[in-house]
């Protein structure tokens, strides 16, 4: 059986006995695609709503590809982080349908369309931020929102940002993404009513010191409704952003 979910509806149907879908639950909680490498844990969906997320980089070509071609076999959506143009080419070899997105390294293979709801705005300060603002919007994506991407609208030019504030301000969750001193955060939560998740960069000179000042900046803002991910993390700002948004969007 897929999941716990056919179980139960099997066991309403009387398909199955009590019995039979105590044991059923009981081996599909605890039988997992255990690996030499990894386990997969098939029951992240269940309890999070969104499914396992692969983070590429660091791990064998092969190995990529053992647990993607894993998803594979049940048909369950499966994005991959941070992998590499080497890791995709060999994944799209066994999964045809897999997708790549050079920009923000991700990989990705889709076998149950998901609908999108509601709308994430994801900005970024300048053109150097897009990549880790385009790990954020196909994160987003991937797990079912809308996304309207705004880039290069950093505070060195706030007339840029000012010209597209009332789009951002329709979306549900806004994602600003900036290096340097890492001020784009601040200065969009200061203009709208709704959450922002800032995400500093490693982009800048020798005193941006990796993204640490960009990181220090949003920190300390006094701007209120703003949250912030770790240096570089556009994933997890992507993530979060749409799980806001699909709450919102379903009320």
């Amino acid at each position: 059986m897929k999941d716990i979910k056919e179980i139960l509806v099997q066991l309403k149907q009387g398909n199955i006995t009590v019995e039979q879908a105590e044991k059923a639950i009981q081996n599909h909680t605890i039988t997992q695609n255990t690996m030499d490498f990894a386990t997969i844990d098939w029951e992240r969906a269940s309890r999070k709503d969104y499914g396992e997320v692969v983070f590429c980089n660091g791990k064998k070509t092969s190995h990529v590809v053992s647990i993607f071609e894993a998803f594979a076999e049940k048909k369950q959506n499966v994005l991959g982080t941070r992998a590499s143009a080497k890791q995709y080419f060999a994944i799209q070899k066994k999964i045809d349908i897999a997708e790549y997105n050079e920009t923000s390294q991700i990989v990705k293979a889709v076998f149950t369309p998901v609908e999108k709801k509601g709308l994430v705005a994801v900005c970024c300060a300048g053109t150097s931020d897009i990549p880790v603002a385009e790990e954020a919007a196909q994160t987003a994506e991937f797990h079912g929102s809308n996304v309207i991407r705004i880039y290069d609208v950093g505070i060195a030019g706030i007339h840029r940002l000012l010209s597209r504030i009332d789009i951002i301000r329709s979306a549900n969750c806004i994602v600003a993404v900036a290096g340097m001193e890492g001020a784009l955060g601040s200065v969009i939560t200061g203009l709208v009513n709704k959450p922002v998740i800032a995400v500093p960069t490693s982009v800048g000179y020798g005193t941006s010191f990796q993204g640490v000042s960009a990181l220090l900046t949003m920190l300390n803002s006094c701007a209120e409704g703003m949250a912030v991910v770790n240096i570089d993390n556009g994933f997890g700002a992507g993530y979060i952003a749409s799980q806001i948004n699909c709450l919102i969007s379903t009320k």
